[in-house]
């Protein structure tokens, strides 16, 4: 844990740390208090993470949208470049009386120039790592279980094809592709249309959100992304009343002793 630069994004009902290099090494799924299954910030070799892999031509740069919990993180060479554009679906329904938070994470990658080369880390470690994680791929998605828990599941959608990310095959990106994580098997048809159309929802809500908080003369950029930063770490149930909030800090260090108990019984 010696970098702990990382961004983060949430719904209030789990976050997942992203390194400066675009790796989610930290989400506990589906929720705040579920086990992990990806946790490289503690342990690189069995924690999980989910990541690309690059020639050492390319830098990074990541921000995230302005006023949003939307991270970004541009990969730039010299002839190349990609972003990956990270979030996880939060905003109001029905007359602001519910919030649709479900257990995903978006994973849009935007095609700037060139014809950029990745290949696809994804290794999941299911239920704190404890167990062998098992891969299931369809003809739809990639089903991944720990066999030490075979009732929590995940389901990754792509438009890349997924027996080439589960082989590591390299992919020359030429237009937009995405990747959906979901604890849930989606019965709606998942394609880069809905994606867009989650990120638009998120984005509006996060806009939103910003816009009614209270503005500051001097530090309000640094104010406002420990705001957002505070809100999405924090836990609320699905109506929009009822709220339980406590820090993913407090979470994390809780979160660490558990892992390394469980990994080395």
């Amino acid at each position: 844990m010696d970098n702990l630069n990382y961004g983060v994004i949430g719904n209030c009902c789990t976050a997942a740390l992203i390194s400066e290099k675009g790796s989610i090494e930290w989400l506990c799924f589906p929720n705040f208090d579920s086990p992990s299954i990806f946790a490289a910030l503690l342990d690189r070799e069995k924690g999980g993470t989910f990541g690309f892999e690059v020639s050492e031509d390319y830098h990074t740069i990541q921000s995230y949208v302005p006023h949003t919990n939307i991270l970004s993180t541009t990969f730039v060479s010299e002839q190349d470049e990609f972003a990956v554009v990270d979030f996880m679906p939060c905003y109001e329904l029905y007359d602001n009386k519910e919030y649709y938070r479900p257990a995903e994470v978006y994973r849009y990658i935007h095609w700037i120039k060139g014809r950029p080369r990745i290949k696809v880390n994804y290794h999941p470690a299911p239920d704190y790592a404890r167990g062998k994680a098992f891969f299931n791929v369809t003809s739809r998605y990639i089903e991944t279980y720990s066999s030490s828990n075979n009732k929590d599941r995940q389901y990754l959608y792509s438009s890349l094809p997924l027996q080439g990310i589960v082989d590591h095959q390299e992919f020359i990106l030429e237009q937009d592709e995405f990747f959906l994580l979901s604890y849930n098997e989606k019965v709606i048809p998942v394609d880069i249309e809905r994606e867009k159309l989650e990120y638009c929802r998120t984005l509006v809500y996060w806009l939103n959100w910003t816009d009614r908080t209270r503005k500051f003369t001097i530090y309000n950029d640094i104010i406002e992304r420990s705001l957002l930063t505070l809100k999405t770490v924090s836990y609320t149930h699905l109506r929009a009343h009822e709220t339980d909030s406590y820090l993913v800090c407090r979470l994390l260090l809780e979160k660490k002793k558990e892992f390394c108990l469980k990994k080395n019984s």
